[in-house]
């Protein structure tokens, strides 16, 4: 009885971390965001970057960000440390709150090297899938301690998103 306890044990172990894993596929693939350099974007050469995992070509970053709605307005929150405003674009494309930016790195000052190297650089976009039409040119936007706030009126403001429909 002991070897199909155990089968059971190992069944149900699998079962909960392929469940968790399809929930955090799930949950962060949006989240996952990709960060192509450009020359303005000063990152140092591989050869001087002692981090065997580092690729100036390109990384990924999570850019973490929460979806609110209300009865007046949807609120958006992104988390974007290490920019500067200046270099966020905020636009409503269609059904999308679209994010551009560029992270830029900045060098030490004295000589050394970097033996890790984890941050992403460079562009990036990040979109957001509004659930209800919103008046864009109404947005208002604010950066503060890498948190870009984006709250968007909505364009119908008060309607209800659901409609209970009776059955006969």
């Amino acid at each position: 009885m002991k070897v199909e306890d155990l089968k059971q044990g190992l069944s149900s172990l699998w079962e909960s971390v392929g469940q968790g894993w399809h929930h955090l596929r799930q949950s962060a693939s949006n989240a996952l965001t990709g960060f192509k350099p450009s020359e303005k974007t000063n990152l140092p050469a591989k050869s001087d970057v002692d981090d065997m995992f580092y690729i100036p070509s390109g990384t990924w970053s999570m850019l973490g960000g929460n979806l609110f709605e209300d009865d007046n307005r949807v609120v958006v929150q992104l988390e974007v440390p290490g920019l500067d405003k200046e270099n966020l674009d905020i636009e409503v494309h269609g059904n999308s709150l679209v994010v551009q930016g560029e992270k830029q790195f900045e060098r030490e000052s004295t000589q050394g090297r970097y033996r890790v190297l984890q941050c992403a650089y460079g562009s990036f976009q990040r979109s957001f899938p509004l659930p209800v039409e919103v008046i864009a040119d109404q947005a208002r936007a604010t950066y503060k301690n890498g948190v870009l706030r984006v709250e968007l009126p909505k364009a119908n403001a008060g309607t209800p998103r659901r409609h209970t429909v009776k059955v006969d």
